[in-house]
């Protein structure tokens, strides 16, 4: 079998949250068995949000839960890093209601698990294994996903921009290929946005230290990591979203121009179709490989 996870000591980072503009300190602590992935705010007495996808309340240019009077914004790129690692159980404590965005990718949260060190747990992991298609569009866009025997993401975006009119990208989504090919993948935005999304109250720690910031003909504030960035940061999106279903999946999703929305709503229909999948649990041979089983037992 595969063992549940949880990091093996706590560790703590500060950052600015992307839309609220406010100090964040984050504090990754261990978990036990079946906890399962939470968001605790210290600043409300502790009280905790389930990283499960009932609770999404918002997914206006990020993603954020509510549950008991208490939220949680932006937690997409922390929960890509969570659950391509390994980790099923920990407890993620905060002092605002918005996880920081770091560099604008999920990179430095790879770095603190590192730092942190994983740790292995009694008790199996249960994937999603789905059994037949379950798709949904809206508009242009759409989104599915389909029976496989690893966890694929392949996705494809274009933008009336000269950089972004068309890009696709297929990975397979394990530890590995996460941190190296996805995580770097910084979030991205316009120029001709930013006043708009300020007068909303959102991108106010915005910054070109945190996001790529695109105008009319280019990147403005540094070059690519990759030259296919935005689109692997997509793919980082979806991980991230799809993580709210509250197990590893064993599937290839194909997503068109998605988004939060599209995600976490995939996410809801799979739950609710319950003939689409089964949870299985994969062999010792795949404990580096999340999602990613060479056979898998029921």
């Amino acid at each position: 079998m595969t063992s549940q996870r949880t990091i093996r000591r706590s560790i703590t980072c500060a950052g600015i949250g992307l839309h609220s503009g406010h100090r964040v300190t984050l504090t990754l602590r261990p978990a036990p068995v079946d906890f399962g992935i939470r968001f605790r705010r210290a600043d409300l007495g502790g009280l905790e949000i389930p990283a499960r996808v009932e609770h999404v309340a918002s997914f206006n240019y990020a993603t954020g839960l509510s549950f008991a009077g208490a939220r949680v914004e932006t937690v997409e790129h922390l929960l890509a890093a969570l659950v391509s690692q390994g980790v099923d159980n920990v407890a993620l404590e905060l002092n605002t209601p918005e996880v920081p965005i770091m560099d604008g990718s999920a990179a430095p949260f790879v770095y603190l698990l590192q730092e942190a060190g994983i740790r292995k747990l009694s008790a199996p992991r249960r994937y999603i294994k789905v059994l037949r298609p379950v798709s949904l569009a809206r508009g242009d866009k759409h989104i599915a996903i389909y029976p496989s025997d690893e966890f694929r993401i392949s996705y494809t975006i274009g933008f009336d921009h000269p950089l972004l009119r068309h890009q696709t990208r297929s990975v397979v989504v394990n530890a590995d290929t996460f941190a190296e090919q996805l995580a770097p993948a910084r979030t991205f935005g316009f120029l001709k946005d930013l006043e708009m999304l300020r007068q909303q109250g959102l991108a106010l720690g915005g910054s070109l230290d945190n996001a790529v910031v695109l105008g009319e003909t280019g990147v403005l504030n540094n070059t690519l990591r990759f030259e296919d960035e935005f689109v692997r940061h997509k793919i980082l999106d979806a991980i991230g979203d799809l993580a709210l279903i509250g197990s590893p999946i064993i599937g290839h999703v194909v997503a068109h121009r998605g988004g939060h929305a599209l995600h976490t709503a995939l996410g809801i229909r799979l739950l609710e179709e319950r003939d689409a999948w089964t949870y299985v649990e994969a062999p010792q041979a795949a404990t580096d490989l999340v999602g990613l089983p060479v056979t898998v037992t029921t």
